[in-house]
């Protein structure tokens, strides 16, 4: 299957249906349908082989994510906050392309060879004219390359991800079913368009029949208004995002009564968070979503039933359970290995593989990375007796002391169990005796010593695995999709510890 026939499907069987935007004013599937094939048909006959996006959340991201599908081209989403000489870099990769681009963006790039910008008012309006020709929308080969991804690049050089049509088809397929929302659902959408997660929203709600309604960036008060005055039933956040609609919400104590399901995602959700959450919204069914650019989105889910199992039980391995990201799709295969590329036992660490019609695993002029079909994902991870998968980090994270390998996430749960600590990261960092040291961040909401938390880890956890230092700060760095810069902190905590 190809993206533009989700959209098809959606405007055939759902035509008259608000698709995006506000209850009132909105476009119908039917009229999404129409902009997109404009917005198809104009892109063909712009110049490059590719179609990038640099802009803020707003009806010109679906658009042009269908548009440059129906055209035959591969949408390439590209990070509007990277600095100015990375985001040069960036486009110049993207090249020979037609560039969408959002105010003052223009400006930045300035001239580069290959890439003709069109601003987010023209495709608006090339959208918006019911005289423009329309391109088939039925159209397309699912094995075309229909999105490239640039990774976050926090760790090196960002690669490019292919995620082909048929990538993305199985996912939405296999995880939604056709028109099964309700007409009063409404998804809002505020990650950023370049992100895995703004792809998959756009492609699951239009294929499952759900209102979208937009917000620019986020920003927490924003957040909440635009979720009350439209009613929205259906979210998606991040870690970083969660804590602070929370502060919103306690402070006015007006809730958020429609809303009915929050996934999360993207990193480590802290466990006082999700219980807070829990507490604060007990009408919210929650959905811990784990997943990569690389596999389409989400392989691994914990379900609402799993979190009120979790927190209400007595059970040591259930309640631990609220720390996993749950148990893999239906549609998926995972495996842990060691570094050998052989299964370990259940409960033992190691590398979690994947495998399945929605795993792409490829990268723009390097290839696809399997083994008979099982994309390797580099994350440290084990499952549990019951199948439950936890993530434990990026193996390139792992810890080197006196020849024992550390995960930092083993030491960042222990840590964050403390009931003054809100957040907390581990690093290893360079040691004369032992090649590296385990040192820690945290950001606490109580009283709480550098000894009193060394002494919590130590009871649970092997001496060696007890920083050596703990750094108290008022937040951890992170980029905007949640993900710890773990390589800045590391810079900064070698400044500060090293030996």
């Amino acid at each position: 299957m190809h993206l533009g026939m989700l959209l098809e499907m959606a405007a055939d069987g759902l035509a008259d249906r608000v698709a995006l935007g506000p209850r009132v004013g909105g476009l119908s599937f039917a009229e999404l349908a129409h902009q997109a094939r404009r917005v198809g048909a104009a892109l063909q006959t712009l110049p490059g082989d590719r179609v990038g996006l640099i802009d803020l959340n707003s009806p010109a991201v679906p658009l042009t994510l269908f548009g440059s599908a129906i055209a035959g081209k591969p949408f390439v989403p590209i990070n509007y906050r990277l600095a100015d000489e990375q985001l040069r870099a960036i486009v110049t990769r993207t090249a020979p392309a037609t560039v969408v681009v959002g105010a003052g963006v223009a400006e930045r790039l300035g001239d580069i060879d290959g890439i003709h910008l069109v601003t987010r008012d023209e495709l608006l309006a090339i959208a918006a004219d019911t005289e423009a020709k329309e391109a088939d929308g039925w159209g397309g080969d699912p094995e075309d390359i229909a999105v490239l991804l640039f990774t976050s690049g926090t760790t090196g050089e960002p690669k490019a991800a292919v995620l082909r049509h048929r990538n993305l088809t199985e996912y939405v397929i296999s995880t939604v079913e056709f028109a099964g929302s309700a007409e009063d659902e409404v998804a809002i959408v505020s990650v950023p368009p370049y992100h895995i997660a703004g792809v998959s929203a756009s492609c699951s709600s239009t294929y499952s029949g759900r209102r979208v309604v937009q917000l620019e960036s986020f920003e927490p008060r924003a957040w909440v208004d635009l979720v009350r005055a439209e009613s929205v039933t259906h979210a998606m956040v991040v870690p970083t995002m969660l804590g602070r609609i929370l502060d919103v919400i306690e402070a006015d104590g007006q809730g958020l009564p429609s809303l009915r399901s929050i996934s999360y995602g993207g990193g480590p959700m802290p466990l006082p968070v999700i219980e807070r959450a829990v507490t604060a919204l007990p009408h919210v069914g929650f959905v811990n979503a784990y997943g990569l650019t690389e596999t389409s989105s989400t392989i691994a889910v914990l379900g609402p039933d799993d979190h009120q199992a979790a927190i209400g039980s007595d059970d040591p391995e259930v309640r631990a359970r609220l720390g996993s990201v749950g148990k893999p799709l239906p549609s998926l295969e995972v495996t842990i290995r060691d570094p050998g590329g052989q299964e370990v036992p259940t409960g033992e660490h190691g590398e979690i593989w994947v495998r399945g019609g929605q795993v792409s695993g490829e990268y723009l002029g390097i290839g696809r990375i399997e083994n008979d079909g099982w994309f390797p994902t580099r994350d440290e991870g084990h499952l549990d007796s019951g199948g439950y998968l936890y993530v434990h980090g990026r193996l390139d994270d792992v810890i080197v002391r006196g020849g024992e390998n550390m995960s930092p996430g083993e030491i960042e749960a222990v840590l964050i169990t403390h009931p003054a600590v809100e957040e907390a990261a581990v690093v290893g960092i360079p040691h004369r005796d032992w090649g590296e040291q385990v040192v820690a961040a945290v950001v606490t909401s109580g009283e709480v010593t550098e000894d009193e938390l060394r002494g919590h880890v130590r009871a649970q956890l092997r001496s060696s695995r007890t920083p050596e230092h703990i750094q108290f700060r008022s937040e951890l760095p992170f980029n905007e999709n949640g993900k710890l810069l773990r390589r800045v902190l590391r810079t900064e905590l070698e400044q500060a510890f090293s030996s």
